[in-house]
């Protein structure tokens, strides 16, 4: 774990789920940057009702280890207190064959990015000025010379920066 990142509010900081479809990598997040929202997990009260969107098996990181929640549609939430490196062994080891989105904000992508755990990453670039807030890039000097970078970028402004290991 690294000693800076402070838990949030539900004691989560992001997610892990087996990919059933690769495709899946660019959709919109599945949760929410700060991670899960326990609370509305185990009440079913998420946007996503009793149905969520994972239909996987999905490792929630954090400060606070619990009980799994088996939820509708072959979600099963796990909430482990670990590592990137053995929350991604116990989500490799459930999807098999399969890849293992990681998912969350800056805090676990840079946790992720440090130990070198990342093979593809998807950042999208906004250009909105927020003011304060965690910075993806804190610490990770010399990340690019670990991957190749491509940027497309949208009408809107919106830069989508793909990032694959060389």
């Amino acid at each position: 774990m690294s000693p800076d990142r402070a838990p949030k509010a539900a004691g989560t900081y992001g997610f892990l789920d087996v990919l059933r479809h690769p495709s899946r990598m660019f959709r919109p997040p599945k949760a929410s940057e700060g991670g899960l929202d326990i609370e509305a997990v185990r009440g079913a009260r998420g946007w996503w009702g009793p149905n969520p969107p994972f239909h996987t098996p999905v490792f929630v990181l954090t400060h606070h280890a619990r009980p799994p929640i088996e939820m509708e549609g072959g979600t099963m939430f796990h909430f482990v207190d670990a590592s990137p490196q053995e929350a991604l062994d116990l989500a490799r080891e459930a999807a098999g064959d399969l890849d293992v989105r990681i998912g969350g904000g800056p805090t676990v992508v840079r946790d992720f990015l440090a130990a070198d755990l990342i093979d593809t990453l998807h950042v999208v670039q906004v250009p909105i000025l927020l003011g304060r807030g965690a910075r993806l890039w804190d610490g990770l000097e010399g990340v690019e010379e670990r991957y190749n970078l491509e940027a497309v970028s949208s009408p809107s402004g919106v830069t989508h920066l793909t990032f694959t290991r060389r």
